[in-house]
C-alpha cells in the first residue's frame, strides 16, 4: 500500500533528519537466460536499488550552550552530523525498511539512512 501525494512540485519536499527520498530503478524484469519475471518477484526482493532524489540534513546533535554572561541572548542553533548520501547517488538499500509514496504517478521510497547499504556516486553525472 502506498501513500498518494497530490502536490505539484517535488522541490517543496523537505526530508527530515536522516531520511532520504529514493526513486527506485526500474529492473529489467528479465533473467540472464531470457525469462521474463512478473513485477511481484522484483518487489519482494530484500535488496533493491534506486537514485537518491533528496536527502535530509543528517543526525541532529545537541547544541552546547555556554552561559558565561547572563545578559546574552541564548539562542540554540541546531547542528547536524551530515549524511553520506547526496542527490544523484545510486543507492543499494533494504527494501523492507522503506515507506512507499506515489507522486505524479511515479513511485518513491522514503528510507532511513541506516537502510542504505552502498552508494555509487558518479561525479561527472551532472557536468
Amino acid at each position: 500500500m502506498s501513500l498518494i501525494i497530490e502536490e505539484k512540485d517535488l522541490a517543496k519536499f523537505i526530508m527530515v533528519g536522516d531520511r532520504v527520498l529514493v526513486k527506485p530503478k526500474n529492473p529489467t524484469g528479465k533473467t540472464k537466460t531470457g525469462l521474463y519475471l512478473p513485477p511481484t518477484v522484483t518487489e519482494n526482493e530484500q535488496i533493491q536499488s534506486g537514485y537518491i532524489v533528496k536527502a535530509g540534513p543528517g543526525y541532529p546533535i545537541p547544541a552546547i550552550i555556554e552561559s558565561d554572561e547572563a545578559w546574552k541572548d541564548k539562542k540554540e542553533e541546531i547542528k547536524y552530523v551530515p549524511l553520506q548520501t547526496q542527490a544523484g547517488d545510486l543507492a543499494v538499500y533494504l527494501s523492507k525498511s522503506g515507506y512507499e509514496i506515489e507522486f505524479n504517478n511515479e513511485k518513491y521510497i522514503i528510507l532511513p539512512h541506516s537502510s542504505v547499504l552502498m552508494i555509487i556516486r558518479d561525479e561527472n553525472l551532472f557536468e
